[in-house]
């Protein structure tokens, strides 16, 4: 959903972008410094009770997102370990601020329940990320759904920052079951995507599902 404004915020960004080519920065770079600067809002400040501190932090570097993809069309860099260098250091990024809300509840936020929610987030986000890359590997697809990686991050990070604000931790208690909802059934979409693709090959083949890898 939130795909949408990918363009508006690339034309933002594009003098950031200029200027770092200019300065010899590589998109690599930017993916790395992107994901070390998220992770460290996160799992510095979350766990300190520092919500908003921690929301303006990783906002600031998570933009590099779009930067580096940028950066790269821009200057003919794309290629296989860059694409596999940013979804791979997501994945990191997106851990450490569930994390770091994680960390949050076990300690100033005190709430056994919501550390096992987040928890659960965390993991769902995995599993409906590991979903799209298996079954690309497999040469099927499985991208879509009602939570994708943007609007589950954003979500969270305006609702976080919102709840630090107005100091109304319930902003953060219903992003957390939305988000367990949404992204539970993110997964069941996306099995349901590739249980689809799989039989209409074999219909159009006649060969049978080998079963789960061993």
């Amino acid at each position: 959903m939130l795909e949408r404004f990918r363009d508006f915020w690339v034309s933002v960004l594009k003098p950031i972008a200029h200027l770092l080519i200019r300065l010899g920065v590589t998109p690599n770079m930017v993916t790395f410094f992107g994901t070390v600067g998220v992770s460290a809002g996160a799992l510095v400040f979350f766990p300190r009770g520092e919500l908003l501190i921690g929301v303006l932090v990783i906002t600031a570097f998570v933009f590099s997102d779009l930067l580096d993809g940028y950066m790269a069309r821009l200057t003919g860099k794309t290629s296989k370990f860059g694409s596999f260098w940013d979804s791979t250091l997501d994945r990191i990024g997106d851990g450490a601020i569930f994390g770091g809300l994680a960390l949050y509840f076990a300690g100033p936020g005190d709430s056994y329940l919501y550390l096992c929610v987040t928890l659960y987030c965390l993991v769902m986000g995995g599993v409906t990320s590991y979903a799209r890359a298996k079954a690309e590997s497999l040469g099927l697809t499985a991208k879509g759904g009602i939570a994708e990686r943007a609007d589950r991050l954003v979500s969270i990070l305006v609702m976080t920052g919102l709840a630090a604000i107005f100091d109304l931790p319930i902003l953060i208690y219903i992003t957390l079951w939305a988000l367990v909802l949404a992204s539970t059934v993110t997964v069941v979409q996306r099995v349901l995507m590739v249980h689809r693709q799989v039989l209409a090959e074999q219909a159009s083949t006649g060969a049978a599902d080998v079963g789960p890898e061993a």
